[in-house]
């Protein structure tokens, strides 16, 4: 293989693994701030209660969901926490930063109920435009060692013993499972404003 097509392989694999890596963090982010905004609406909080919910339950989702697979490896609980922190933060990050900048200026999502279209509409909205934020911060930090690269030494490993129980959760069914239930909600809340 010669020295350019090296590179561009090389190119190809690190975008690829970037938009693994920022689906990913999106899976997590995506589970906390739905759930967040779910548990604001279901107290009656206002708009900043409810957003920092959000952003903290995306923190738990995202680094919980990046933790697992270091588990079912073999790491310890403590050293697991330290790869992930490591490596999904900075991505968290400028997800949850740009994720609720958009849904903020997005007119009515912010008072929207979760049977609301606009609601849906511009959580979706807000998500692709948070993926195509953290996208380069996750190829940069991937080109230098950091990042999820930390964390890919560790998966595909042979789990041992109880730990073959925790849950192997793929990138493209969490996504699937998150785009099922955003496109369900949707439905629900559209068939509901019809209905009105």
């Amino acid at each position: 293989m010669d020295h350019g097509s090296h590179e561009h392989h090389q190119m190809g694999s690190t975008n690829a693994m970037a938009v693994a890596a920022t689906l990913h963090c999106l899976t997590g982010c995506a589970i906390g701030e739905i759930l967040g905004l779910v548990v604001g609406t279901a107290l009656g909080l206002g708009n900043l209660a409810t957003i920092a919910i959000a952003i903290a339950l995306s923190f738990v989702f995202g680094y919980t969901l990046s933790t697992l697979p270091l588990l079912r490896a073999g790491l310890s609980v403590g050293a697991a926490l330290t790869v992930v922190l490591a490596a999904d933060t900075l991505s968290i990050a400028t997800m949850e930063a740009v994720d609720n900048l958009v849904v903020a200026v997005v007119p009515g999502a912010m008072d929207a109920g979760l049977v609301n279209p606009t609601f849906w509409l511009s959580m979706m909205l807000a998500l692709t435009v948070a993926f195509f934020a953290a996208w380069p911060v996750n190829r940069y930090l991937l080109a230098r060692g950091k990042g999820h690269a930390l964390t890919h030494e560790f998966h595909g490993a042979t789990p041992v013993g109880a730990r073959r129980f925790i849950p192997d959760l793929a990138t493209p069914t969490l996504v699937a499972a998150i785009t099922a239930f955003m496109l369900g909600g949707l439905l629900v809340s559209a068939a509901d404003a019809l209905l009105q």
